[in-house]
């Protein structure tokens, strides 16, 4: 009786967290600061100085013309706001031989982002599912083999790749560029998907080979809608790792496909000319602008996603 009254005291409590949405600590909150809490407090404080900073300072900058930027006071406002340095970056610095910003490269990431993303996914989860339910003969081996592509730097690749893109007439290319990210994009993708299928019960599996499901069936109608929070993740780890690209775009992009990250380096480090800071800190970031909206809207799914993935049983 005593553990019946004390669960329906428990019960308005309980409903009332289950209206939020959220679940809430029990307790009550420490009544004074202890030196571990302070100690932890500063400590936070100064790793959020440390990198919130350096984005403050360029942030400002970017809103300064180029005489108040000389005067060396970086950490001060500006006392005239002007967007001029945003627009000259996006649509008129010089970015080599040509005058037309960083939006051309703005739309050659997007163009590159959109294809590399989904095929590296769509190859990853596949691949994962396949060494994951399927015991092919030496699908053991083809995992290390696949895994120590992981933990290699891909630069040693690069120039059996311009060899084999060239014989295929394939350099300085879009496809070019596509293929080689998600070539380096596979083993990552694949270790991902295969730990979190790992995860899942094999019975499930089981019973819809008994029901008759093949290989794709399972794959697109079971398996698939069940990688929800890992294809969060891995989202999340394409797009930064594609968009941040440099060396990918440099090797294979030719002068026609080159990314944005590749004209913010002829932006910032011009040749015999005037640095303009205001432009370059503007044109920075815009080139950081879509990882840092990617991990705003989607940071909570990464953590949901990779402790989906962490789960054994």
């Amino acid at each position: 009786m005593s553990d019946l009254a004390s669960t329906r005291s428990l019960a308005p409590e309980v409903a009332q967290t289950s209206a939020k949405g959220r679940a809430e600590p029990f307790g009550t909150r420490p009544k004074r600061l202890s030196p571990g809490r302070i100690g932890l407090y500063a400590f936070l404080i100064m790793a959020s100085a440390f990198f919130l900073l350096p984005i403050y300072v360029m942030f400002i900058t970017s809103f300064k013309t180029l005489d108040e930027v000389r005067l060396g006071n970086i950490f001060s406002t500006p006392e005239i706001w002007t967007v001029a340095p945003w627009i000259k970056a996006w649509s008129s610095a010089c970015t080599g031989l040509e005058c037309g910003g960083i939006s051309i490269g703005f739309w050659n990431s997007v163009r590159i982002l959109v294809p590399s993303v989904i095929a590296s996914i769509f190859v990853g989860s596949l691949t994962g599912y396949a060494l994951t339910f399927w015991r092919a003969k030496h699908g053991n081996v083809l995992f290390a083999v696949i895994l120590f592509g992981a933990f290699m730097p891909y630069q040693i690749f690069l120039y059996p790749l311009v060899r084999t893109f060239s014989f295929l007439n394939m350099n300085s290319s879009m496809l070019a560029l596509v293929t080689a990210h998600v070539i380096f994009g596979l083993p990552v993708m694949t270790l991902v998907f295969r730990n979190f299928y790992a995860s899942l019960p094999q019975e499930m599996f089981k019973a819809a080979r008994i029901d008759g499901g093949g290989f794709f069936q399972i794959f697109f109608y079971l398996i698939l809608p069940m990688s929800t929070p890992m294809i969060a993740v891995a989202l999340i780890l394409q797009v930064t790792g594609i968009w941040n690209d440099y060396v990918l775009g440099v090797v294979f992009g030719g002068l026609q496909n080159r990314p944005m990250t590749v004209q913010l380096i002829n932006i910032v480090a011009p040749s015999g000319a005037e640095i303009e800071y205001n432009v370059n800190m503007a044109a920075t970031i815009l080139t950081a602008l879509v990882p840092l909206l990617i991990y705003f809207v989607s940071g909570r799914w990464f953590v949901r996603g990779i402790a989906a993935g962490a789960i054994k049983g």
